[in-house]
C-alpha cells in the first residue's frame, strides 16, 4: 500500500533532470544516510542525483514486483501483501525528498525533472495495477480471507490492496486497459501542467500598497517583508503582498483593512482559473 498510494500520488504532481551522468558513490539516494534519525542530507544532494536515482528506483520496483508476481509458491499475506508492502523503497526514498521541495522550493530545473518522471511513474503505477499474476494473487487472498487467520491490522491492508488495484482498472477487460494507461498518462502531464501554471500565477501575483496608512494592523515584520518584496520587484518606497504563504497569510491575520484583505483572498481562492 505505501508505494501504491506514493505511486497514485506522483501521477498527478511529478518529475526531471539535468543530462548529467552520476557517480552512484557520490548519489546520497544510493546509500544509508549517515544522519540522526537518517534524515535526508539536503546539503549532499544535488539536482543531478535526482533522475539517476528515479531510474534506478523505477528498474528496481518492476524487478520486486515482477519477483511477486511469478512466485511460483501460493499466495500468502508475507510473500504477496507484505512483499508488496517492501517493494519500491529506493523510488519512495527519492520521491519523498523530491515531491517535497518540488512543492515547498521549486525551481525550472526541478520542475524539468517532473515532467520528465510524471510519464515514467505513471507508467510504473498502471504496470503494477494491470498485472494480471499480480492482481490474481491478491485476489485469491482477498476472496479467502476469512480463512487465513489474518489480524485486523493485515485483513485491513489487504482489502485496502484488493479495492486500489480494482480502482486502477485491474478488472477492466483488455480492450480497455490500453485506453485507461492512455488517460492515466494524459492526466498525469495535464496534472503536472497545472500545477506549474498555478504556481507561475503565484509568483507573478502582486497586490501593492502605496499607502501607509493601509498598512494599519500589520506587525512590523510583516510590513518589512512587504517593503522588501516591494524592492525586489522594483516598487522601492511602495509594499507588496505576494501568493507566498509567509506573505498573504500574516496579511489576512493581522490587518484591519477588511477590504483589502478581500481582495487578497479572493486573488488565493481564484488561484488557476484562468487557464
Amino acid at each position: 500500500m505505501r508505494l501504491f498510494m506514493f505511486l497514485m500520488a506522483v501521477i498527478i504532481v511529478a518529475a526531471t533532470a539535468c543530462g548529467k551522468k552520476d557517480d552512484a558513490s557520490k548519489n546520497p539516494f544510493f546509500s544509508d544516510y549517515k544522519t540522526p534519525f537518517e534524515v535526508p542530507p539536503f546539503d549532499q544532494i544535488k539536482q543531478e542525483h535526482y533522475m539517476p536515482a528515479f531510474t534506478e528506483g523505477i528498474s528496481r520496483t518492476y524487478k520486486e514486483i515482477d519477483a511477486i508476481a511469478e512466485n511460483p509458491e501460493a499466495p500468502t499475506f508475507d510473500n504477496t501483501i507484505l512483499a508488496l508492502e517492501k517493494s519500491g523503497s529506493l523510488l519512495s526514498k527519492v520521491g519523498l525528498v523530491f515531491y517535497n521541495l518540488l512543492s515547498a522550493n521549486t525551481n525550472d530545473s526541478m520542475q524539468a525533472i517532473a515532467q520528465r518522471v510524471a510519464p515514467m511513474t505513471s507508467k510504473l503505477a498502471d504496470d503494477i495495477a494491470l498485472n494480471a499474476k499480480l492482481f490474481q494473487r491478491i485476489k485469491t487472498l482477498h476472496d479467502t480471507r476469512d480463512k487465513l487467520n489474518l489480524t485486523a491490522e493485515q485483513s485491513r491492508v489487504l482489502d485496502r490492496y484488493y479495492k486500489e488495484f480494482v480502482r486502477g482498472g485491474a478488472n477492466l477487460p483488455d480492450d480497455k486497459k490500453e485506453r485507461f494507461r492512455k488517460i492515466n498518462e494524459e492526466l498525469a502531464v495535464l496534472s503536472l501542467q497545472f500545477s506549474e501554471n498555478v504556481l507561475k500565477e503565484d509568483n507573478e501575483y502582486k497586490f501593492v500598497i502605496e499607502k501607509k496608512e493601509d498598512l494599519e494592523g500589520l506587525p512590523d515584520n510583516v510590513i518589512a517583508a512587504a517593503a522588501k518584496a516591494a524592492k525586489d520587484a522594483g516598487m522601492e518606497g511602495k509594499w507588496v503582498i505576494t501568493m507566498h504563504k509567509p506573505s498573504w497569510i500574516p496579511f489576512l491575520q493581522y490587518s484591519a483593512r477588511r477590504d483589502l484583505r478581500e481582495q487578497v483572498y479572493k486573488a488565493w481562492m481564484q488561484q488557476g482559473e484562468c487557464f
